[in-house]
């Protein structure tokens, strides 16, 4: 299955979960972390998830009336949180990383994609805002407006993570020996692993069998 397929799989999932109307933030959390445990957990794979989940949140209030906007709200915190626990799977394969491996990782980069996640999340749902109609785009504004006064999880899990990151020891340019590359790929491998634990425990008991 390619890249695209995986996405408008995702599209599709999420989009029937919330024409549902029934437990859409777990179905729509679930769908996304399934997503994100398929392959490497790194920005280009949360980039893509997040884009085709808020695309079938888009698609499946188009055709809602009175539970349109609570349905959204259902489906895009569930996203939220499902970028949160992204973002907790990231920042422990960071700390897992620099207290394994033996060669020297410079992890700024990866601190740096922790940074732009509620960013990240937040500008896709202007995207929608922008290219929806008037009652999506307000419905949107909404949810937006309250993000920037109230938080949100991936923020606030953001905030969490970059805290715990500030203490890890600084690296000399001069002793790092693994290519930037290289280190994202180390880090997207721990993290995938780490997400998927964390999902499969967040599952109920009678779906783990």
């Amino acid at each position: 299955m390619t890249e695209t397929d995986q996405q408008q799989d995702v599209t599709d999932a999420v989009r029937a979960a919330v024409k549902s109307g029934t437990d859409i933030h777990r179905q729509v959390k679930d769908i996304v972390l399934k997503a994100l445990t398929t392959g490497q957990l790194d920005m280009n794979s949360i980039k893509n998830v997040t884009e085709a989940a808020a695309r079938g949140i888009d698609e499946g209030i188009a055709s809602q009336d009175v539970h349109a906007k609570g349905n959204f709200t259902h489906a895009v915190t569930a996203l939220d949180d499902a970028l949160a626990i992204a973002t907790e799977a990231s920042t422990l394969a960071i700390q897992e990383a620099a207290a394994k491996v033996t060669s020297q990782h410079d992890f700024n980069d990866a601190i740096k994609d922790i940074q732009q996640m509620e960013t990240l999340f937040l500008n896709t749902l202007e995207k929608l805002a922008k290219g929806g109609t008037q009652v999506t785009a307000d419905i949107v504004n909404d949810f937006i407006a309250h993000a920037h006064k109230s938080g949100t999880a991936v923020g606030k899990q953001t905030f969490s993570a970059l805290k715990a990151l500030r203490d890890l020891p600084a690296v000399s340019p001069s002793v790092i020996v693994s290519s930037t590359a290289a280190t994202a790929s180390i880090l997207a491998e721990i993290g995938s692993g780490i997400l998927l634990g964390i999902a499969e425990s967040l599952q109920p008991s009678h779906a783990k069998k």
